[in-house]
């Protein structure tokens, strides 16, 4: 997968795993990982899908409605590839904390979803449930951090409840962080994802 990956000040951070929006590339988040933890290690990837030429991390059929199969498929990749970033860039594996937005926000719910040892936590903006109707893998330990709008036409705020609501039963720890705005990435709620972090 097209990465970037930049050795931090404080090997025993987690390594941030950045995973942009649709039409994004792997140099868009960069900036929040120095506003939450400028000591910390960064892997910053791209997605492996486009539509209409547009990186994406997984299909979907319309807008809200995810290529499933595509999305089991785009999860596993990336979840092996993490093992092998682990080995070539020498951080633990065990201490990664993904930051994603929107649909990079919405592969990393997938990775919490399908693996239990994916990520030690998340940082989820704007995200929407990756899958219903199966069961999670036991989440505790795992701290998660949802940032959503209460305007926000794509991802309603019955969205960001539902999934609050599912990985609380798998027993992770979850704060839900709201403004009132739509879809877009704020400031407000990166400094508030910044003081979430600080707290662990």
């Amino acid at each position: 997968m097209k990465h970037i990956f930049n050795k931090g000040i404080d090997l025993t951070k987690p390594t941030f795993l950045m995973l942009h929006g649709t039409g994004g590339n792997e140099l868009d988040l960069l900036p929040l990982a120095g506003m939450i933890d400028d000591e910390a290690s960064v892997l910053s990837v791209r997605g492996n899908v486009l539509e209409n030429g547009m990186p994406r991390f997984f299909r979907r059929l319309a807008e809200g409605v995810f290529d499933e199969e595509d999305l089991i498929f785009r999860t596993k990749e990336l979840n092996e590839f993490l093992d092998e970033a682990a080995v070539k860039y020498e951080f633990d594996r065990d201490n990664i904390i993904a930051i994603g937005y929107s649909n990079g926000a919405n592969i990393a719910a997938s990775l919490l979803f399908h693996y239990e040892n994916a990520l030690k936590g998340a940082i989820l903006h704007h995200p929407m449930v990756p899958r219903r109707g199966m069961a999670l893998p036991n989440l505790a330990g795992k701290h998660v951090f949802i940032a959503a709008g209460t305007n926000d036409p794509i991802c309603p705020p019955t969205e960001s409840e539902e999934l609050q609501s599912l990985l609380e039963k798998a027993n992770a720890k979850v704060d839900l962080h709201w403004e009132h705005r739509g879809h877009q990435l704020t400031r407000e709620e990166v400094e508030a994802a910044s003081q979430w972090y600080r707290s662990l």
